[in-house]
This record gives C-alpha cells, structure tokens and sequence, in this order.
C-alpha cells in the first residue's frame, strides 16, 4: 500500500465528503516509507500546501488515503480509501507557526468536523 497526504481546506473537505470522492492534484505528497519520521514528513508537507491554500485565517486540512500504487494527478480517489484526516483544531492566523500539529480524526468525524465550522 502506498499513503499519501492530500491537502484540502474545509471547503473542498466539505466537496469530498457530498461527492464521495476526490481528485489528486499536484499537492499530493507520497510518503517516503511507512516510518513514523516518513509519515510525519509527509504530514507536514501537505499541511504546508494546506495552509498555502487560505486566504487568510483558517484550518489547515489534510486527507490521508491508502492506495495500491502511487497516484498520478487527475486520479480520482473514492473516501473509503480514505484512513485519516488531519486538520487544525481551530481557525489560526494567517501568521501561525508553520510546524504546529494537527489534530487527527477518523474519517467517520468528517461531518462533525464540518459541521462545527464554516468552510472558508
């Protein structure tokens, strides 16, 4: 199995979750192995093109999806190959440290977590 990390906002976390799929995009980040440090590296780097998303304040959001090969760019990648969804706890500045963690939760608490904010 391959993991890997797709950035989202809220908003497209929102699209995803009413169209039960979503599109790669270049901002895919493959980890590198299945190593914790791997993992994280990845994590952060997607949350990184996460962040480069806002406008402004906001959430940071990255999806995790185990697929069988690494994904091109245009693949569409259904939710239930989705494992985990990092995303920040609440909306930060638009000046906020780049290397603070994301909260983690499962995929079944995507409608929790997008009904307890507004999408930006």
């Amino acid at each position: 199995m391959t993991r890997v990390y797709l950035p989202l906002s809220l908003a497209l976390l929102a699209d995803l979750h009413a169209s039960g799929e979503l599109t790669v995009t270049d901002d895919a980040v493959v980890a590198p192995d299945d190593s914790e440090e791997g993992e994280y590296a990845a994590l952060m780097t997607a949350a990184d093109a996460s962040a480069a998303m806002l406008t402004g304040p906001g959430r940071r959001v990255v999806v995790v999806a185990e697929l069988d090969k690494e994904p091109e760019t245009g693949w569409t990648v259904p939710l239930k190959r989705l494992v985990a969804v990092h995303a920040d706890t609440e909306d930060r500045p638009a000046d906020a440290d780049p290397d603070e963690d994301l909260g983690w939760y499962g995929v079944q608490e995507i409608p929790a977590l997008l009904g307890s904010h507004e999408p930006e």
